[in-house]
């Protein structure tokens, strides 16, 4: 892995942290942006992965994850009565693929997107970027340990 690790964002009221943690696991389907089907296509098994709570009162980072399964194609773009129908993609030609998470830990205590932007040492950080859409992005080794730290 050339980060430290990944962020990948949700709507709680789509799909929370909450939501991850009362399944043990989950399939990060969906994703329907090239950029984004692209850097799971690279992840690994035992990447390390943030959860980001977007399009919220408060966009936070409000856990850990693990990619427990590497990419393999998404099943919901060979379904018609999916949102995520893709009636370009075939079994023999997929194009979306997904990766299967497991939570680690839920931060007590979130880290704020206001707070992502304001600390020294994140000031690259894509996901806390003015009109970054991207639903996963990458993180340095050090970005990643600068927010661990503020989470504690």
């Amino acid at each position: 892995m050339a980060t430290g690790g990944w962020v990948f964002k949700s709507e709680p009221d789509c799909y929370s942290f909450d939501d991850l943690l009362k399944e043990g696991k989950s399939e990060w389907e969906g994703v329907r942006n090239y950029a984004s089907r692209n850097r799971m296509m690279s992840m690994k098994k035992g990447d390390r992965v943030f959860f980001y709570h977007s399009s919220c009162a408060v966009p936070a980072i409000v856990g850990t994850c693990e990619v427990i399964e590497q990419s393999h194609p998404d099943e919901t773009q060979f379904d018609p009565q999916s949102e995520y129908f893709d009636p370009k993609a075939t079994r023999e030609n997929p194009r979306w693929f997904l990766v299967t998470i497991k939570p680690i830990k839920k931060f007590k205590k979130p880290v704020s997107l206001s707070a992502l932007r304001q600390t020294p040492g994140l000031e690259n950080l894509i996901v806390a970027k003015r009109g970054n859409r991207w639903s996963i992005t990458p993180v340095t080794q050090q970005e990643w340990e600068i927010i661990e730290s503020l989470a504690e």
